[in-house]
């Protein structure tokens, strides 16, 4: 399965590619955030997609993968959370907030899905940026890492 946007194409990478990426992260955070997605993966094989990494690949530059995606489950109110970061060096172009605005636009039309929701820390003002560009708003209401934000079509 792939999203196809202007300029990216984004993907669910395999269990086999999210252990690889795993064994690799030096951040200790970011891998047990990892960890937790792959054990989703393999906990609801049927609602993989909502467990998974997905790439973000530059379409005219293919394998060149600029960021990554998630998804945190889909719960039982059919919401669904948020989270993407990209990688140095491809800050400041747009492709987060196309990636963002391509992914939360494919999330809503899913059997299942209701809302789609994001939260960033206070101070990350780019993050903050690229949910108004994408699509999304303020809900008034803070999680553990900041201000929610839910996605308007």
């Amino acid at each position: 399965m792939k999203i196809a946007s202007e300029r990216l194409l984004l993907y669910p990478i395999s269990d086999d590619e999210m252990k690889q990426v795993i064994g690799n992260e030096e951040d200790a955070e970011l891998k047990q955030a990892y960890s937790e997605m792959l054990h989703g993966c393999l906990a609801e094989p049927k609602k993989r997609i909502w467990h998974a990494l997905w790439f973000i690949e530059l379409k005219n530059q293919r394998g060149v993968i600029v960021g990554d995606l998630s998804f945190k489950g889909l719960d039982t109110d059919g919401m669904v959370e948020l989270g993407y970061g990209l990688r140095d060096g491809y800050c400041g172009k747009g492709y987060m907030t196309e990636a963002v605005r391509a992914i939360a636009s494919w999330a809503l039309v899913q059997e299942g899905v209701t809302r789609i929701e994001a939260e960033t820390t206070p101070e990350n003002t780019a993050s903050q940026r690229v949910l108004a560009h994408a699509g999304f708003i303020p809900t008034g209401e803070n999680g553990t890492e900041g201000p929610r934000f839910v996605y308007q079509d």
